[in-house]
């Protein structure tokens, strides 16, 4: 059986359509040619409920249309759930998911550096305007 590539969606990622008009979705189908299916960590809503409240004035709106988007992935069952293991932090989970078969979707310098070293495969925006591979 044909195994799908992953993509993780990482909590930053998510609020890029709020922040920079990006469609997200539609750039990922344009930079990936091949099958693959979106994921995040369970914990990433808790993220999102958290910043849509506690944000930034900015954040705060681009929080609360990710909420709206993840929910309704979820619903149509577009976008699967990845349940993290107690202790380790979603930029842990990412981590320990990344291979040359999972893609993470993400803005975190940090992040993009760790899933680097273990040769994981980074999607990020460019120019506040589309996406690319790195």
């Amino acid at each position: 059986m044909f195994n799908n590539y992953k993509v993780i969606l990482d909590t930053n990622f998510l609020l890029i359509p709020g922040q920079f008009h990006v469609n997200i979705f539609a750039e990922i189908e344009r930079v990936l040619d091949i099958p693959y299916k979106l994921f995040i960590i369970d914990r990433t809503l808790e993220e999102l409920n958290k910043i849509s409240v506690l944000g930034k004035q900015r954040d705060v709106k681009a929080a609360k249309l990710a909420v709206a988007l993840v929910g309704s992935l979820l619903k149509q069952k577009s976008l699967k759930t990845i349940t993290s293991s107690q202790g380790l932090s979603v930029d842990d989970m990412i981590v320990k998911k990344a291979n040359k078969k999972v893609y993470i979707a993400t803005q975190d310098k940090e992040l993009k550096n760790r899933v680097r070293k273990k040769e994981g495969k980074i999607i990020a925006l460019k120019q506040k305007k589309y996406l690319i591979l790195e």
